[in-house]
C-alpha cells in the first residue's frame, strides 16, 4: 500500500505543533497543549480552522503513537468524508538520528504502518500517512537511508504478520521480478523498488543558511541516488525551508535571502531533471522568525513568491480571532495555488551570498556577547508542548560558534520580553555597510518587505530599556546603533504607535525593572506576548 503518490494533491496550508502561543486555544482550556490533547488539535485545525496539512511531530516532543487511531475513534464521520491521505494529509516530520540521540525512529515507523492497516480496515485510504519530513538534513544519502530502513521495516512487518490481500501479493511478486530483470539489464546491484512493500516519501527540512543556499548539491545527489536505488526519479519534490533556526544562527536579513536564493534552487533543479517542485517554508508569525500572521498575510507571501506551502504555527491560529484566522487560510490557499519560480541569474546569487555574510558577521558576535542575558531571561518563557530535554539525553544543540542558545521561539520571546526585537541586531550596521557597496539595490529587490517587517517590528522596541542596558553592555550599544542606522537608511519610524503597543512597552519595563529587584514578572511577560500576538 506504500507506493509512489504521483497524482497526489498537494497541501497549501501546515498546521505545526511550533509552541509560540501566548495565549488559551479556542479549542482547549488552557495554553499548555499536553501530547494527550493533539488529537483534538489536529482534528480541529482540519475541521474548525480549514488546514489541509498537519505536521505530525516526532523531532524533541513526546507524541502520542496512536493518534490515527484515535482520530478515526472520535471522528469517524469527519474523517470519511474528508480522507487523510487523500483530501487532508498528515507529514510526520521524524527525528534526525544523526543529531539527535533518540530512540524513536523505528517507534515512528511502526507507527505509521499500522495506521495504514488500520485505515484499511475502515475502508478508507491508505496509508494515511507516506511523507517523513528530516530535520536538519545534511546529505542526500540520510534521505535515502530513512527510505531505504522504512521500507526494510515495511517488508518485515508483512513477513511476520502477513498480508491477506492477493492484490498485496501480486504487487510484491511483480516488484521482485521488475527488481531481478532491472539488475540483470542495467548492471546494477539488486536493490529495492517502489513497491507496495514500504515506499515512503522524503521531505529534506534545510535548517542553516549555508544548507539552504547550497542546497541544488544535495538534491542533485538526492535524485542520482534515488534512480540508483529505486530505479527512478523521486515522483515530485518537495524541499522545506527553515525560517526560525537560520535567523537565530545567522540573523534577519541572511535568513531571508537564503530562503530566496534556495527557491530559486530548488526551481532550478526540478526543470533539469523534469521533476515538480513544491516548496514548503516553515513560519512563525514574527518577522524574525518568518511574520506570516493574519495581519500581514498579503504582503509576506509576496516575500515568498515561488513557495507551494506555509506554515501556519500555534500563535497563527490561537492568538487571532477564529473568523480571522479562517479567512486568512481561504486567502493563503487561493494565493498559492499556482506559484510562480523566482528567476534570477548566477550574479545576483552570489552578490545575495556576499551581502548575506556581510550582516551574518556583524550579527554573530552579538549573540555571542549577549548569550547570558538571552539564555537567562528566554529561562521564564513558559512552555506550550511536552518538550524532551533540550541538552544531553535528547534535543539538538542550537547555537552560534561555542555558545550554546535556547530554542528560536524561547530565543526570539527572551529578545521581545526584553524590548528589543532581534529583527534589529546587525541589520543596521549591515545596511550601512552594504550601502557603502553598492548593494542595497540588490538586498531592496530581494527583501522587497524588509522596511515594512522592520517597521512592524519596531512597534515593540523599548528605546529606554535598550539605552539603559547600552550603558552597561557593548553589545546593547551596537544594537542602539542598529536601530539609528535602519530608521536612518531606510527612513522608517521606528517606536510605538497603537495602544497595544505602548502597552507592551510599559509592560517590558516593568519586566526590566522586577528581573532587577528579583521579582516575579511572568504575569508581566504573557500580557507582552499577549499584545503582539505571539510568545516569540
Amino acid at each position: 500500500m506504500f507506493i509512489p503518490q504521483k497524482s497526489r494533491l498537494i497541501p497549501t496550508v501546515m498546521a505545526t505543533q511550533h509552541p509560540d502561543n501566548a495565549g488559551v486555544p479556542f479549542w482547549h482550556d488552557e495554553a499548555f497543549i499536553s501530547s494527550q490533547a493533539e488529537t483534538d488539535e489536529m482534528y480541529r485545525n482540519f475541521s474548525d480552522v480549514g488546514c489541509d496539512e498537519y505536521m505530525w511531530d516526532w523531532e524533541g516532543k513526546f507524541a502520542d503513537e496512536s493518534i490515527i487511531e484515535k482520530l478515526m475513534g472520535r471522528y469517524l464521520d469527519f474523517f470519511r468524508k474528508k480522507q487523510l491521505g487523500r483530501d487532508i494529509f498528515i507529514t510526520l516530520r521524524i527525528p534526525n538520528i544523526w543529531e539527535e540521540k533518540t530512540f524513536k525512529l523505528a517507534r515512528a515507523y511502526m507507527s505509521v504502518l499500522s495506521a495504514a492497516e488500520f485505515t484499511k480496515s475502515l475502508k478508507l485510504k491508505s496509508p494515511p500517512v507516506f511523507e517523513f519530513i528530516l530535520p536538519m538534513t545534511k546529505r542526500a544519502d540520510q534521505l535515502i537511508h530513512i527510505q531505504e530502513t522504512f521500507q526494510k521495516t515495511a517488508r518485515l512487518q508483512e513477513e511476520i504478520f502477513g498480508n491477506t490481500s492477493s492484490e498485496s501479493k501480486q504487487a510484491v511478486s511483480t516488484a521482485n521480478y521488475t527488481r531481478t530483470a532491472r539488475a540483470r539489464t542495467r548492471g546494477f546491484p539488486e536493490v529495492s523498488v517502489m513497491n507496495k512493500g514500504g515506499y515512503i516519501h522524503i521531505i529534506p527540512l534545510f535548517e542553516s543558511v549555508d544548507d539552504l543556499t547550497g542546497c541544488a548539491a544535495l538534491l542533485e545527489s538526492y535524485i542520482k541516488l534515488h534512480i540508483k536505488h529505486f530505479g527512478k526519479k523521486p515522483a515530485y519534490l518537495r524541499p522545506f525551508i527553515a525560517r526560525s533556526d537560520p535567523a537565530l544562527n545567522a540573523g534577519f536579513v541572511p535568513c531571508v535571502l537564503a530562503s530566496r536564493m534556495a527557491l530559486r534552487e530548488f526551481y532550478r533543479v526540478g526543470a533539469a531533471h523534469k521533476i515538480p517542485v513544491y516548496p514548503i517554508i516553515g513560519t512563525g508569525s514574527l518577522p524574525f522568525r518568518g511574520g506570516v500572521n493574519p495581519e500581514n498575510i498579503e504582503n509576506i507571501l509576496h516575500q515568498y513568491e515561488g513557495v507551494k506551502t506555509v506554515t501556519v504555527q500555534s500563535a497563527f491560529r490561537y492568538d487571532y480571532p477564529l473568523p480571522q484566522v479562517k479567512k486568512t487560510i481561504a486567502y493563503m490557499k487561493k494565493h498559492l495555488a499556482k506559484p510562480v519560480a523566482p528567476i534570477f541569474n548566477d550574479k545576483e546569487f552570489a552578490g545575495l551570498k556576499k551581502t548575506s555574510k556581510i550582516f551574518e558577521d556583524l550579527y554573530r558576535p552579538i549573540i555571542e556577547q549577549a548569550s547570558d542575558a538571552i539564555n537567562e531571561m528566554a529561562a521564564f518563557i513558559p512552555r506550550r508542548r511536552e518538550r524532551m530535554q533540550h541538552i544531553g539525553l535528547f534535543g539538538y544543540n542550537r547555537g552560534v560558534g561555542k555558545t550554546k542558545l535556547p530554542r528560536a521561539i524561547s530565543f526570539t520571546g527572551a529578545w521581545y520580553s526584553l524590548g528589543i526585537p532581534p529583527e534589529f541586531i546587525a541589520t543596521g550596521r549591515g545596511l550601512a555597510q552594504a550601502q557603502k557597496q553598492g548593494l542595497l539595490p540588490l538586498i531592496e529587490k530581494h527583501f522587497f518587505t524588509l522596511r515594512d517587517e522592520l517597521q512592524h517590528a519596531g512597534k515593540y522596541l523599548n528605546q529606554e530599556n535598550l539605552e539603559k542596558l547600552a550603558r552597561k553592555h557593548d553589545w546593547a550599544k551596537k544594537i542602539k546603533e542598529d536601530v539609528r542606522l535602519a530608521a536612518e537608511i531606510l527612513k522608517i519610524e521606528i517606536g510605538p504607535s497603537k495602544p497595544n503597543h505602548f502597552i507592551h512597552r510599559n509592560l517590558t519595563s516593568t519586566i526590566a525593572f522586577k528581573k532587577e529587584l528579583k521579582q516575579d514578572f511572568s504575569r508581566e511577560l504573557v500580557e507582552a506576548a499577549l499584545m503582539r500576538k505571539s510568545l516569540g
